[in-house]
């Protein structure tokens, strides 16, 4: 596999064409931004955590009857995946209150759900992302109401394998962002990745956060929980 020109650079990733039409590679950045690029900084190793972690919880996903768009890890930082058209919907799950939700709806952090909760925004950062509804996204052609259907069913599918992997391993699976791509025959799979970068991660006795919100919010120790959640979840 000959890797090619760079096609794309986003906050965290580099995407490279190779000589097959079909499949790109995707290198992982340490580069770490929050909100909405406002807040920069560097995570040592992350790019290295991120792309194994999501890497191993995409094949485990495959397992589960989940389309992704991994093919193969090729190194510590490099994967070679699928060509997919990203929906520009990010598809946001949340188990308990935290983050923009509480904030949002004026409640505190750590309420446990009954069912969990789904939204979308329209991935645009010019716009800042906004929230919008399914009917936003078809009134702005963003994807068919059977393609939103297929993204609730794999979005809410993903949520209870990993909320029960993450208990496994002493984790609360708080929320989660996933975001899903069309391959060349339309087929929607899950893209980009799942991570400490796009996951909240509480450890399930002490309540400790092992994710991006200690970046977000100066908790320090960064680095130590996302090699904390490699740890854990494939013994690294």
């Amino acid at each position: 596999m000959k890797k090619l020109e760079q096609v794309y650079e986003g906050k965290a990733k580099k995407v490279f064409a190779t000589d097959d039409p079909e499949l790109f590679i995707v290198d992982y950045k340490d580069d770490a931004t929050a909100f909405n690029g406002e807040k920069k900084g560097t995570i040592a190793g992350k790019g290295v955590i991120n792309n194994r972690v999501t890497n191993y919880l995409m094949g485990l996903l495959e397992k589960e009857g989940v389309p992704t768009h991994f093919v193969k890890e090729l190194s510590e930082r490099e994967t070679l995946v699928k060509k997919v058209s990203i929906v520009p919907l990010e598809v946001i799950i949340r188990n308990i209150s935290a983050g923009s939700f509480a904030k949002r709806y004026g409640v505190k952090e750590g309420i446990v759900f009954d069912e969990p909760t789904i939204e979308f925004s329209y991935k645009n950062d010019d716009l800042g992302d906004p929230l919008i509804n399914s009917y936003h996204a078809l009134a702005l052609k963003l994807a068919t109401k059977e393609e939103i259907e297929t993204i609730k069913k794999y979005a809410f599918a993903v949520n209870d394998f990993l909320k029960k992997f993450m208990k496994g391993i002493g984790i609360d699976l708080v929320d989660f962002k996933l975001e899903f791509g069309r391959l060349s025959d339309g087929t929607i799979v899950l893209a980009d990745e799942i991570s400490p970068d796009t996951c909240r991660f509480w450890d399930s006795k002490t309540g400790e956060k092992l994710d991006k919100d200690r970046f977000r919010r100066d908790l320090g120790n960064v680095e130590g929980a996302y090699q904390e959640i490699m740890r854990r979840m494939i013994g690294e």
